[in-house]
């Protein structure tokens, strides 16, 4: 039985993998990957579910609905932010729900990934923020759950009002039975 699940891992392992895409460098090849499709090009976005697990979890999701999908960038500050993932589009809006904070180690640099909330720090839902620059005011105060690993450019080329598609190209593994 041992040997047939080396096999079997050994030949869906690629099959896994293929979905990254040549050329692009990830911390970690097994963690998610997600694509953010604007008019502008497109972004590949490495995620974190070591430091951050729920909203990881909670972003796939929200991408397996298309939750995003036609959604807008709602805020952008050059040299500091976009901002984007409100269903209403002047950010007030959410999923209908709200998740823990996850607040980690990781930094705040040009084109770290983190989910915005309100004053409250479990008040994060859907809206994300990718930065333009460094900004370690933020860090450890939001929670920081992934980082551009392609498409370094687009964010800065980003204006308010334009329009995302999410698709993920390289999912969490399925839960073990």
């Amino acid at each position: 039985m041992f040997e047939f699940l080396v096999i079997v891992m050994v030949i869906l392992a690629p099959m896994c993998a293929a979905q990254v895409p040549d050329g692009v460098k990830m911390e970690n090849p097994t963690n998610p990957l997600i694509k953010i499709t604007t008019d502008k090009g497109d972004m590949l976005l490495e995620l974190f579910p070591d430091v951050a697990p729920k909203h990881v979890e909670s972003m796939l999701n929200l991408i397996k609905k298309g939750f995003y999908n036609n959604l807008s960038f709602h805020r952008v500050v050059p040299g500091f932010v976009i901002q984007g993932g409100c269903p209403r589009g002047d950010g007030t809006g959410g999923p209908g729900y709200t998740l823990p904070a996850e607040f980690n180690k990781r930094k705040h640099l040009k084109g770290t990934l983190a989910m915005a909330r309100t004053s409250d720090p479990n008040s994060a839902g859907s809206q994300f923020y990718i930065c333009l620059d460094a900004i370690p005011h933020l860090d450890n105060q939001y929670t920081v759950f992934g980082q551009v690993v392609q498409g370094h450019e687009i964010p800065e080329k980003i204006k308010q009002g334009d329009k995302m598609n999410i698709v993920i190209l390289n999912d969490l593994p399925a839960p073990a039975k």
